[in-house]
């Protein structure tokens, strides 16, 4: 692992941009895998500027989403679909037919996780996946517990990232209980991967995952396997790293 400590959220942000504004720079027809959530709304913001200055090219990017709530109507305010509109795809005009996310209103569970498995491995894998973390070490929504789903699966949301998710919603009887989630065989096939972390509560978990034990309690943990993974964090969240 690449470890990269830098001063505040902004910094954490621009840096993390000018990663992924490089790869693209070498590959403008690069396969994204995309996070949500708090932590990458400043990378996508940076990326945006970029692209308005004309210093990055989406216009030949795919990307492939972590996660999507379910059940959810992708109108709504909540939905990672209505997220990834807002803050990415609308604003960079990326191709409806280039912007991949799990389905969160399907009937057909197994149907659904089987095809973004296949969408993924058509569009010839993924050159960089872009992760957050939960407070518990969990990446996309693989929770710690005794055994992780290798595909893209139905998970049950834990009771902290219920809470934590709960700031997003009216209270926290309206979080989903389960999402439609990339396991983390997909996660570690992406060719390199980008961890991002912001602020203290964050630290334990980015403590556990760089400086612990491989193991299923911290599912970030086991990204230690993969060959090219980097990690940036701003100062609050490294306070265990030292």
């Amino acid at each position: 692992m690449r470890i990269a400590v830098l001063r505040d959220y902004q910094s954490l942000s621009e840096r993390a941009a000018a990663l992924v504004s490089a790869r693209i720079g070498k590959k403008p027809t690069a396969v994204l895998g995309l996070a949500t959530g708090s932590t990458p709304l400043g990378l996508y913001r940076e990326l945006v500027k970029a692209a308005q200055r004309g210093l990055v090219d989406f216009s030949g990017v795919t990307t492939f989403n972590l996660d999507e709530y379910y059940p959810i109507e992708r109108e709504s305010p909540q939905s990672y679909y209505y997220y990834m509109q807002q803050h990415f795809w609308g604003p960079l005009g990326i191709c409806p037919g280039r912007a991949h996310i799990p389905d969160g209103r399907a009937g057909d569970i197994a149907g659904v996780c089987s095809d973004y498995e296949q969408k993924i491995m058509d569009a010839g894998g993924i050159d960089l996946q872009i992760l957050g973390i939960g407070v518990n070490g969990h990446i996309g929504f693989n929770e710690p517990g005794a055994a992780l789903s290798a595909k893209t699966h139905l998970a049950s949301l834990s009771a902290e990232t219920i809470a934590a998710n709960s700031r997003f919603f009216e209270d926290r009887d309206a979080v989903p209980r389960r999402a439609i989630s990339m396991g983390l065989g997909t996660i570690m096939k992406a060719r390199e991967i980008l961890l991002l972390a912001s602020g203290s509560e964050k630290a334990r978990a980015i403590g556990e995952t760089v400086r612990g034990k491989l193991t299923t309690e911290v599912p970030a943990s086991l990204l230690q396997a993969h060959p090219r993974v980097t990690v940036m964090v701003d100062r609050a969240a490294a306070c265990c790293l030292r």
